[in-house]
């Protein structure tokens, strides 16, 4: 088994003083570079930088100032060689960090939030994840009503992709994310993680965010129903992991990375005993 085999670790690093799990703490460029190369060091494959936050309720910030906080650090990492994304909607910040060494742009809004955003990438070349949603942060929860959750967000999905790809970007520059807890309650987060599998049916990589979310908090609530604080759920948050990469994730986008790459770890040795056994037994035959 090759590391190239192995779903990715993207890593978190918020340059914002109000995200939920860790707002503040990383806040300036020497903060969050620092950061960064520890969570490298841990063994994230891919450095997420964002300058907004996208948490439930949140309000934008200026381009001016998301771009102030991410563009140094995307700079800093990507003279050290370390493979970085760029959380943003807009096409002016991600073309900024583009150009200063950023090779994946993270989509929340899929494309639609700035219509410069597909005609960039088209131009650029730079890899995009779409990720579902509908509505705004502020909002998003009044769309969260489903009929069939995996079914509409698969469908939501391809329609992003055709309009990206209508717009110039390759097959190969796609990433898709389901989008868990946007516009999403409890309930439908789990029930894509559970069918998760059907969703790697686009044929597209597919990045898993289920990092410190507060559907799991709610799982893990203590006896008078108050929910686990989110930085006490990173051992759930590796769990979903694993979840997720056996039913083919491309990657997972988490917080805390030293304990999603001990798991990873497992679930390779693991996964290399059953090809071996698997192996053993064509051979009988």
């Amino acid at each position: 088994m090759t590391d190239i085999d192995l779903p990715r670790i993207m890593g978190v690093v918020n340059v914002t003083p109000d995200s939920l799990s860790d707002g503040g703490r990383y806040h300036d460029v020497a903060a969050a570079a620092a950061h960064a190369r520890a969570l490298h060091a841990a063994g994230a494959d891919i450095i997420d930088v964002g300058g907004e936050s996208t948490r439930p309720g949140a309000a934008r910030v200026d381009a001016d100032i998301e771009q102030s906080r991410v563009v140094p650090v995307v700079a800093a990492l990507a003279a050290e060689g370390i493979t970085v994304s760029v959380d943003t909607t807009r096409a002016a910040v991600a073309e900024a960090a583009c150009d200063n060494g950023a090779t994946i742009v993270n989509d929340v809004s899929a494309g639609q939030a700035d219509p410069q955003m597909p005609r960039l990438l088209a131009r650029n070349g730079c890899r995009i994840v779409l990720m579902h949603r509908r509505g705004e942060s502020s909002d998003m929860y009044r769309h969260a009503h489903y009929e069939d959750v995996v079914a509409e967000v698969g469908a939501e999905l391809s329609a992003q992709v055709t309009y990206m790809r209508e717009a110039g970007v390759t097959n190969e520059q796609i990433i898709v994310d389901p989008g868990l807890g946007f516009a999403k309650h409890a309930e439908h987060n789990w029930e894509l993680i559970a069918r998760l599998h059907e969703l790697t049916e686009l044929r597209y990589p597919l990045l898993f965010g289920a990092s410190r979310k507060g559907f799991l908090g709610k799982a893990l609530a203590d006896a008078d129903g108050e929910p686990r604080p989110a930085t006490e759920r990173d051992i759930a948050t590796a769990a979903t992991s694993m979840l997720a990469f056996d039913a083919g994730a491309w990657g997972v986008r988490v917080h805390d990375v030293a304990a999603t790459a001990d798991m990873r770890a497992v679930w390779a040795a693991t996964r290399h005993a059953r090809r071996a056994y698997e192996a053993r037994g064509a051979a009988v035959l």
